[in-house]
Order: structure tokens, then sequence, then C-alpha cells
């Protein structure tokens, strides 16, 4: 039997876990900073959920599968789908806006690099009720002061922004139809993350000519906004939504991590306006992160549309990061005491002793087992406990047990009371 995980999937041991919980701590913490509420869902949706927007490559990707009852079902590629049902349920009895965060476990069928695994955790940040930029200004506060808390600056990790308004207006002089807006998007996305050879093929299905390619080659390019402005007019809706958001960035106080990048437009379908992508400056990781606006999502589950912006966060690519900077923690089991009974006579009262510890509230590593006290001593230091509690026939017929302080070397015998 092969013990491995299935590819793309991980054990989470001790250690792991200790750091996970770390990252999560961070990612709850800023969470609640913001004001932001926890929320969760199923991880296994309706496939119909993932599937109404044709041309997305996370159709592609999706693990599916048929129930007992013939329900296609799916595990969930992303939270957002689910957050709209969810708010969809609620209708009009939710109270906007709100401001909601989860921390699902997500799978996704596809090709493996450094910092990309086929199941992760993501951070999700959502905001729903706000129609200006105010709502991606304090998404984008909320982003910088996670990298900060953990000690990336703008030196390390930037965000590029852009706006999908912008392609569209680019489009529309090319005349290509509305309805093929999304498809577009899917490819730009792909310009920089696919070789030449598969962008061509791809533009063939599209009905795009290479003269047609190029030109939308060349307005992606820019990393101007001022460029930009001159060829879609400095009064276009996604200009001016840039510029007060970069203006919002500098009240913030993260303007500096910001920059305009045209080919940014984000892979799903559904996002309408503001787009933003973080990645790492160094250029030797995939993009940290995204989100956008994405004020049309609710009508395409046949709901009533509400302006709303998120973002999504993957846990492996920020490990990576961390890693590559040297700024992962160390983190040591934290476990308060290790009793030890030296006779086995000793152990109902070594477990009374335990459980009176553990009322405190210490954390309390009982020895189930006939062992030498030089065995305890070694499992006590392994285990990273501060003090090593010892049950011997005379100590305890005085009422006493012998403590030794593993940091210090300090050894006494004190009553329970003392203890």
């Amino acid at each position: 039997m092969d013990l491995a995980p299935p590819r793309g999937t991980r054990d989470f041991f001790p250690k792991d876990l200790r750091l996970r919980n770390w990252l999560f701590g961070h990612f709850r913490e800023v969470s609640r900073l913001f004001g932001f509420e926890e929320y969760d869902a199923p991880v296994v949706e309706s496939e119909e959920l993932y599937t109404r927007k044709a041309g997305e490559e996370i159709v592609q990707q999706l693990y599916t599968f048929e129930d007992k009852s013939g329900r296609r079902l799916a595990l969930r590629p992303e939270m957002t789908p689910s957050l709209a049902r969810v708010v969809l349920q609620r209708g009009k009895s939710l109270s906007l806006p709100i401001k909601w965060f989860s921390i699902p476990q997500c799978w996704r069928y596809e090709r493996m690099t450094r910092g990309r695994r086929r199941e992760h955790y993501q951070w999700n940040l959502d905001i729903f009720g706000v129609a200006g930029v105010n709502a991606e200004a304090e998404l984008l506060s909320a982003l910088t002061t996670f990298f900060t808390r953990v000690g990336l600056g703008s030196a390390d990790v930037a965000i590029k922004v852009s706006s999908r308004k912008l392609l569209q207006a680019a489009l529309e002089s090319l005349s290509v139809p509305a309805d093929r807006f999304a498809e577009v998007c899917v490819l730009v996305d792909k310009l920089e993350k696919v070789p030449p050879p598969g962008i061509e093929v791809e533009a063939k299905t599209l009905e795009f000519s290479p003269d047609m390619m190029n030109r939308i080659r060349e307005f992606t390019s820019s990393n101007s906004l001022e460029e930009t402005a001159r060829l879609v007019g400095e009064d276009h809706e996604g200009v001016r939504e840039l510029r007060q958001l970069f203006t919002l960035a500098g009240e913030y106080g993260f303007g500096e991590w910001l920059q305009f990048d045209a080919s940014l437009v984000r892979g799903l379908a559904y996002y309408t306006g503001t787009v933003f992508e973080a990645f790492d400056r160094g250029a030797s990781l995939r993009a940290i992160c995204g989100g956008g606006r994405y004020d049309r999502l609710l009508s395409t589950f046949g709901g009533e549309d509400i302006p709303a912006c998120g973002l999504g966060f993957g846990d492996p690519v920020i490990i990576e990061l961390l890693k590559d900077k040297g700024l992962l923690p160390e983190l040591p089991e934290q476990l308060d005491d290790v009793v030890f009974a030296f006779d086995p006579s000793l152990r109902p009262p070594a477990m009374q002793v335990a459980n009176r510890l553990r009322q405190q509230g210490r954390s309390v590593d009982l020895i189930l087992e006939d062992r030498k006290l030089k065995w305890a001593f070694k499992h006590a230091d392994g285990r990273g406990a501060s003090r090593l509690v010892l049950l011997a026939p005379d100590e305890w017929a005085a009422g006493k047990v012998r403590v030794k302080d593993l940091k210090t070397g300090e050894e006494r015998d004190l009553s329970l009371e003392d203890l």
C-alpha cells in the first residue's frame, strides 16, 4: 500500500499543524481587527454551483462525483459561489453591509507547481453592500496589515491593480462582442502564464486574428495608468475608480504596495470592476493572492445583485515565501507538566495529581506506562515541558511531590497545594 497522501494533498503532523494554526491565527486576528465575522459552508456543493460560467479553467479542475441518489456534487474549488448561495438564502433579512471571512479547504485538479497544490486552505474576506472602491481599499488595507504582521514589507510584496472595465473598453474598440468578454478575460489572464503556442491555440478557438491578439497584447502591456487613461479617456469609469483607489491607499498608508498593471484581469468570470493580485517581487513564486469586485455575481444564480468585492489567499504560497525569507517561526510544543510515577502503585495518585493540574488549566502529559526515570527526563525534554512532576514513595507518603524545573534545573519538594 502506498502510504503517501493522494497527489497534491498533504498530511499535517503536529509540527505542521502548529505552523498552520499560527498562520490561521494571523488570518483570524486581522479579520477581527477589521470587523469581519467568520462563516463556513459545506466542503461538498452542487456541481451546478460551479458550472454556470462556461469557459473558466476552474470548471475543468473540479473534483466531481455522483452521490447514491444520483445528484451531481463537487468538492468546492473556491468559496465565493458558496458565499453567494448563503447570501441568497438569507435574502433581504441580511442587514447590509456585511463583512464576512472564512478559511475553507478547497480542491482543484490542476497542474502543480511550487506553492500550487490540488488541496489548499484559503483565507477569504468579502464585503457585500458597498458600491464604491472604499470596500476595495478596506480589503487591501487588511491584506497589507497581514503581510506586515508576518514580517513582509512592500520591498518583498507588491499588489498589482487594474480594472476589467478598462479591458472591456479596449475590446469594444476592437468590436469584440460583449458576450465573449469573460472568455477573453480567461485568455488574457493566461498571457504571462502559458507559452505562446498555447495562447495561439486558444486565440484560434476564439477566432481572434493575430492582428487582434497583437492589439490586445499592446493594450495589456501598459504599467502606467496615465498611458491607459490616454487610450480609454480620462473620464472613463475604470480610470476614475482606480485613481480614487490609489488616493485611498495613500490615506490608509499602503500606497507604496500598489502598482498599476493593465494585463491584470483575474481568471474567474464573475469579476466586474477593480481586480488586484499580490505577488512576490522576487518573481520566484506564483501569485500570492488575488481578488476584486463582483457586482453581478448573485444574478448568475437567479438572485438580485448586490455590490460586492472580496479576496482569496491560499496557504501554500505564503508558506513558501516566508520560508524563502527566513520568516517562518519556530513553534515548539507548548506543554506545562509531565507527571511520572516511580512505582506502579503510585499511578492512581499520579492520575489525581495530573487531574488537579489540568483543572488549573495546565497542559499535562501523564506517563501511562512503566518506564525508567531516565526515560521520563528524556521524554519531558523532547515534549518541551516546563516541569517534570515526580511521585516517589517517600515523598508521597509525606504528602509531597518532587518537581524538576526543566528550564533552570532546580528541584524541590512541594505539597499539592503549592504545586
